[in-house]
């Protein structure tokens, strides 16, 4: 399943992910931080959804109440609860 994802609060402006049986397979962040994106996505692909959220869940950045990391676990809360 493919989802688009727009965070709010935080620079990067799209996130989209492909999931397939409850695994990450492949994470794109547009804009933001280039290198902040490909980690992230680097460190979820290959693994449950599950795990993601838990590993990456209220993270923020600088004063802000959110991240990016934060903001791509919202978007797989989302799609579970579909």
């Amino acid at each position: 399943m493919k989802i688009n994802f727009k965070p709010e609060g935080v620079c990067t402006q799209e996130m989209n992910f492909e999931i397939e049986d409850g695994i990450v397979k492949s994470v794109e962040f547009v804009r933001g931080c280039h290198g902040n994106g490909q980690g992230v996505g680097a460190l979820a692909v290959g693994r449950k959804v599950e795990d993601v959220i838990a590993a990456i869940k209220g993270i923020t950045c600088k004063d802000r109440p959110t991240s990016c990391p934060d903001q791509m676990a919202i978007a797989l809360e989302k799609y579970l609860q579909q």
